[in-house]
């Protein structure tokens, strides 16, 4: 079975706050992408791409891979 990777939006969007960042495009800025892609991804919309999830690792240190994402059985789209 294919897996994926997907974002812990609760632990995303605290670890994000209490780092002090008020506003996805203060986030994006700081992980180097787009405002659009923070939305995206934190609705489920999209997956956390290297980019993303690079972004978020360096922004929001201390937190580990672990703590910020998880993997799950991707999904067949038909």
């Amino acid at each position: 079975m294919q897996k994926t990777i997907r974002l812990r939006t609760d632990v995303f969007s605290k670890a994000a706050k209490l780092a002090g960042f008020g506003s996805d495009y203060s986030l994006a800025r700081r992980m180097g992408v787009n405002r659009s892609t923070v939305t995206r991804v934190c609705s489920g919309r999209l997956q956390p791409g290297p980019a993303f999830i690079g972004g978020a690792l360096t922004v929001l240190a201390p937190m580990n891979f672990e703590d910020l994402f998880e993997i799950v059985p991707a999904h067949r789209r038909l």
